[in-house]
């Protein structure tokens, strides 16, 4: 499978999961705090360059990949992830700047769940949530033990490996986001010294 093909099918599954995710939400009514950031000023958070292949097409053919990367190397291992836009100094606040194009567990958060050491179903989530959101957090727990419909993170993670289960190593996200850009900048490349060769 080719790159594009695989950064294609990545996109097939977050269509799916978005489906699947919207559905949950819209019954639980339980989402993120509008303009929380916590999460996503975290620089540890795993991910995988497969699932930012798709944002890496997207930097591509936007022109947008040397400024990418620019901002990759300031930020530094400890930095923030390269999507996300602080409104304030602590990074504790702020928004996705590239809502469509973030990763993987950005879209479990809050409309997925896990399977416990007991095989109970228990909610993908923080402790903001679970304070902020309180009656909406324990009605969703409610909702999903008596077998609502949600999303298991298990799944997404198992069909991001069959596309290709070495691109889907974690690392940190930023990191993830370099390798995936990397890979693509190769493969376009390649398909272009491919292209003027047949001229």
């Amino acid at each position: 499978m080719k790159l594009s093909e695989k950064s294609q099918a990545v996109l097939e599954l977050f269509q799916d999961l978005e489906i699947e995710s919207r559905a949950f939400a819209e019954r639980a009514d339980l989402g993120c705090v509008v303009g929380c950031g916590k999460c996503c000023a975290n620089p540890s958070i795993p991910a995988s360059p497969l699932e930012f292949l798709p944002l890496a097409f997207e930097l591509y053919e936007n022109g947008a990949v040397e400024a990418s990367i620019r901002l990759l190397d300031s930020l530094g291992e400890n930095g923030f992830c390269l999507l996300y836009r602080p409104t304030n100094e602590d990074g504790s606040k702020g928004f996705c700047g590239n809502h469509s194009s973030r990763g993987l567990i950005c879209r479990l958060f809050a409309s997925a769940a896990r399977r416990n050491k007991h095989g109970l179903k228990e909610l993908i989530i923080c402790k903001v949530l679970k304070e902020q959101k309180s009656d909406q957090y324990h009605r969703a727990i409610q909702a999903v033990q008596e077998d609502l419909e949600i999303p298991l993170a298990a799944s997404y993670y198992g069909r991001l490996s069959d596309i290709d289960a070495h691109l889907s190593q974690t690392y940190p996200i930023n990191q993830a986001i370099r390798m995936a850009i990397e890979m693509v900048l190769q493969y376009k490349f390649y398909e272009e010294s491919e292209s003027a060769e047949e001229l």
